[in-house]
């Protein structure tokens, strides 16, 4: 199984917003995660944009889940090294 770190979409027409979760890569966009390690909120204030569960990150990262790279900017903007 290779697991990746992506965005699951929620909201509304126009009105998004976006869980970062660790999921299958084989799952479809808005499947059955099997973390959810954080939150991207485009549309709000830009200090409660990102929330993330830093130790959370690093841990799947360690064990080789790989970000798309959206969440990859999205890491780098928040000081967390790939």
């Amino acid at each position: 199984m290779s697991a990746k770190i992506r965005l699951k979409r929620f909201g509304s027409k126009k009105r998004p917003y976006y869980r970062i979760v660790v999921i299958d890569s084989r799952e479809p966009r808005d499947g059955r995660a099997l973390e959810e390690v954080g939150l991207y909120h485009p549309i709000g204030a830009e200090e409660d944009q990102v929330r993330l569960k830093e130790d959370r990150i690093r841990e799947w990262l360690a064990k080789g889940a790989l970000p798309t790279a959206t969440v990859k900017k999205l890491l780098n903007k928040n000081n967390i090294t790939l």
